[in-house]
């Protein structure tokens, strides 16, 4: 059973894996609106998470600080509920890793309910494809 947490080794923070994510040929792209998702699969290292996540709020959207952090907390909360299908399935193959990047789309704020339920959707079909 994965533990309802976030902790620091779970986020996206190497500027090699980022580029890799963005530019890289094995990348894969879907959205649920608001939430864009970027991911892909690689090689686990044995110290390694085996998902790491990356969540991005554009200036574009929210030119006000304390509305992106809110929005990022948001997305950040939304997927530690939503995550355990995704580690039950890559617990399947424990030498397999996902870089998975979520991107706001929208210039709107919404509820904590709503972000959560299109997370549950976008882990659902990031699970189907693994």
């Amino acid at each position: 059973m994965v533990a309802n947490t976030l902790k620091k080794r779970e986020r996206l923070c190497s500027m090699k894996l980022i580029d890799r994510l963005f530019n890289g040929a094995g990348s894969h792209s879907m959205a649920v609106f608001p939430i864009r998702v970027v991911w892909m699969e690689k090689d686990r290292d044995e110290h390694e998470s085996p998902v790491q996540i990356l969540v991005s709020v554009s200036k574009r959207h929210f030119k006000q600080a304390v509305k992106r952090n809110r929005v990022k907390r948001q997305v950040r909360e939304a997927y530690r509920q939503a995550k355990s299908p995704l580690y039950t399935q890559l617990e399947q193959t424990p030498q397999r890793a996902v870089l998975i990047a979520f991107i706001w789309l929208s210039d709107e704020l919404y509820s904590s309910a709503e972000v959560t339920g299109r997370m549950e959707k976008l882990i659902q079909r990031i699970t189907e494809r693994l």
